[in-house]
């Protein structure tokens, strides 16, 4: 019962979940020795933080996608042999 297409789309679903935050966290971290202050005005206005949280979402989302393209496709490399 635990092979089931269902469970196995499950599984998947909160594997990308989960992934994905991982690396917007990572990303979030990473961000925080960037230096916003020199592009905007007032660097810690709300536009400042929703402009860095879009940034983070973005890369990280970018990156949790890579991520699971390489994973599928190196997964996908059996069918060539």
């Amino acid at each position: 019962m635990l092979d089931s297409p269902g469970t196995q789309i499950g599984t998947q679903a909160l594997l990308f979940l989960v992934v994905n935050l991982f690396f917007i966290v990572v990303t979030w971290w990473a961000l925080q020795s960037f230096r916003f202050d020199v592009f905007f005005k007032n660097p810690n206005g709300s536009r400042a933080k929703v402009m860095m949280l879009l940034i983070t979402i973005t890369i990280g989302s970018i990156v949790g996608n890579f991520f699971f393209n390489y994973l599928y496709q190196s997964l996908r490399l059996n069918y060539l042999f």
